[in-house]
């Protein structure tokens, strides 16, 4: 399966060879995502403003994709993707957010999210309530964290505790990262599962990949 994806920001070469390595190193057998930077696009989605352009500018890359089996946003807000499934370009559209909370729902987890600002926070709240997830969905912590702290992983696990910490009093079980580009590999038992977009919507792909 060949999935061609775009960044929601514009970002340089350095961070899309970067990301491309997270996807190259969790991606499983069968499944390969090729990443490509957003021209022109915002350098970080800090307003509603920035939201919406990089949405519109997604889904002009997306829809002018290379032949592929399908399209993704390198992005938890799954910029573009139409809330029923639907397509880009005549291409199937996948979403992150759409794959890692529908399988955390369909496997009973009480989800919450937590985001670097307000404007991310508002457009995964949107998109929860588009997907019909609102039941089974507690709230979007916002961690007030710059774009930069999106390569500290450290700087962001620290930021992530005590949102975790108050998920876990409000009885949610899982957390879903809202930056599909910041690497989540500790999880500590004593606080709600730690959902890593990426890692988690390559290996629901993976369980539905034919054998």
């Amino acid at each position: 399966m060949l999935v061609h994806a775009v960044t929601p920001i514009t970002v340089g070469p350095a961070e899309v060879a970067r990301r491309q390595a997270r996807y190259d190193s969790l991606s499983p057998a069968g499944v390969e995502i090729v990443l490509t930077d957003l021209p022109d696009g915002p350098r970080a989605l800090n307003t509603a403003d920035d939201v919406r352009r990089s949405e519109k500018l997604v889904a002009a890359a997306l829809s002018a994709a290379p032949e592929c089996d399908a399209v993704l946003p390198d992005c938890v807000l799954d910029p573009a993707v139409p809330a029923d499934g639907g397509a880009l370009g005549g291409k199937p559209a996948l979403g992150l957010l759409r794959l890692t909370v529908g399988a955390a729902v369909a496997a009973g987890h009480r989800v919450g999210a937590i985001t670097r600002n307000a404007a991310i926070a508002a457009e995964l709240r949107d998109r929860i309530t588009a997907y019909g997830w609102d039941s089974a969905f507690h709230e979007v912590h916002v961690l007030d964290l710059e774009v930069e702290d999106i390569t500290d992983p450290d700087r962001w696990a620290t930021a992530m505790r005590p949102a975790l910490l108050t998920a876990r009093d409000a009885g949610v079980t899982a957390v879903v990262n809202g930056c599909s580009a910041v690497d989540t590999t500790t999880q500590d038992p004593n606080l709600p599962l730690v959902l890593d977009p990426i890692r988690t919507a390559l290996a629901v792909l993976a369980a539905l990949q034919p054998r």
